[in-house]
C-alpha cells in the first residue's frame, strides 16, 4: 500500500512507519520543516496548504498529528493549541480525501477523552454517550473534523486511544524512574480505571484497521481487560521488582497539575468492543502482558 502518515514523528508514529516499512509498504511522512525527502513530503495544515497528488495517489492516510496533552500549565493559549493542532491537521486531511478521485481509507487518531475525564465503573464502549469537559469538547471537534472524508465516501476509522505503555515514551516512561527508586504508588484513592494497550497492540491495531476494509467508525484502542490505578501500581511495581507503598494525594496533584490532575483521577473503564468484534486479537489482553511487553 502507499501510505501518507502526518504525526510521523512522535512515540508512536516511528515505530509505526518501522512496522509498516517492515511489511512491504511505500510510506511517506508529512513534515512541517526541513526538507522534505523521497519519504516525506511537506505541509502546513494551518493554512490547509498540502500536496494533492500525494494524496490522490494514496491507498492510506493516517493521522497522528496534535500537540502533547501532558503539558503543564495549561495557559489559554496552550488549551487553543491542543484544539486547533489536531482540528486544523485532520480537516486538512480530510478534505484532499474528499479532493481525491478515488478517496484513500482514513484512519485518524482520536482519544478516550471522547467519553469525558470521570465516568466511574461504567463499561464505555463506541457506543456509549459523548463525555463533558474540554478535551471531551475539542476530541468531538477533532472526530467531526473527518466528515469531509466520510461524506465523500472514504473509509474512516477513528482511534479512541487509552495510555500506550511503553518504555520508551509517554506515561510509563515518566513513571519508571519514580518506580525505580522504589517511591512510585497510586493516585489518590486507587480505585479509578486506568485504561491502557500496549504499544505492540496499539501498531498492530492500526495495521489490521489498514488491512481490513470492512471496518469503519469509532475503535477503542485498549485493553480488553481495564484495572484500576493501584492495579496497574501493583503490576508495575512487581514486575520491577520494587516496593509501591507510596500515595499520592488528591488535593497534592490538583494543587501541582491544575485541571490536568482531572484526567488523571478520574475513571474511564474503555472496552474494545469494536475491535474485538471486528476479530482483532490482543497480543497483550491483560494488564500484566501489556507491562511485560512494555518493558522489553
Amino acid at each position: 500500500m502507499r501510505i501518507v502518515i502526518g504525526g510521523a514523528s512522535g512515540f508512536l508514529g516511528g515505530p509505526l512507519i518501522a512496522h509498516l516499512r517492515d511489511q512491504g509498504h511505500q510510506v511517506t511522512r508529512l513534515v512541517r520543516s526541513g526538507s522534505p525527502g523521497d519519504e516525506s513530503s511537506s505541509w502546513d495544515p494551518a493554512t490547509g496548504r498540502i500536496d494533492q497528488v500525494l494524496i490522490d495517489r494514496a491507498d492510506a492516510v493516517v493521522n497522528l498529528s496534535g500537540a502533547p496533552v501532558a503539558h503543564w500549565p495549561w495557559t489559554d493559549s496552550y488549551r487553543g493549541k491542543i484544539h486547533d493542532s489536531r482540528v486544523s491537521c485532520t480537516l486538512t486531511l480530510s478534505e484532499a480525501i474528499a479532493a481525491a478521485p478515488k478517496p484513500p481509507v482514513f484512519i485518524s487518531a482520536s482519544g478516550m477523552s471522547y467519553y469525558g475525564s470521570d465516568r466511574g465503573a461504567e463499561e464505555l464502549t463506541e457506543q456509549s454517550t459523548r463525555g463533558d469537559g474540554f478535551l471531551a469538547d475539542v476530541t468531538h471537534d477533532w472526530e467531526n473534523a473527518t466528515n469531509p472524508a466520510s461524506d465523500s465516501g472514504a473509509r474512516v476509522c477513528k482511534v479512541r486511544t487509552s495510555l500506550v505503555l511503553h518504555k520508551d515514551g509517554g506515561t510509563l516512561k515518566t513513571l519508571l524512574p519514580i518506580y525505580k527508586l522504589g517511591l512510585g504508588g497510586k493516585l489518590s484513592s486507587g480505585d479509578q480505571y486506568f485504561s491502557v494497550i500496549s504499544r505492540n497492540d496499539w501498531i498492530r491495531g492500526i495495521t489490521f484497521l489498514l488491512d481490513n476494509e470492512s471496518t469503519s467508525g469509532p475503535f477503542n484502542f485498549a485493553n480488553p481487560n481495564p484495572a484500576t490505578n493501584a492495579e496497574f501500581t501493583r503490576r508495575l511495581g512487581k514486575a520491577l521488582k520494587r516496593t509501591t507503598f507510596m500515595r499520592v494525594p488528591g488535593f497534592a496533584m490538583k494543587a501541582a497539575l491544575g485541571p490536568l490532575a482531572g484526567e488523571l483521577l478520574g475513571s474511564l473503564r474503555i472496552i474494545p468492543a469494536h475491535l474485538e468484534t471486528e476479530g482483532f486479537g490482543f497480543a497483550e489482553p491483560d494488564l500484566a502482558s501489556a507491562i511485560a511487553a512494555a518493558l522489553r
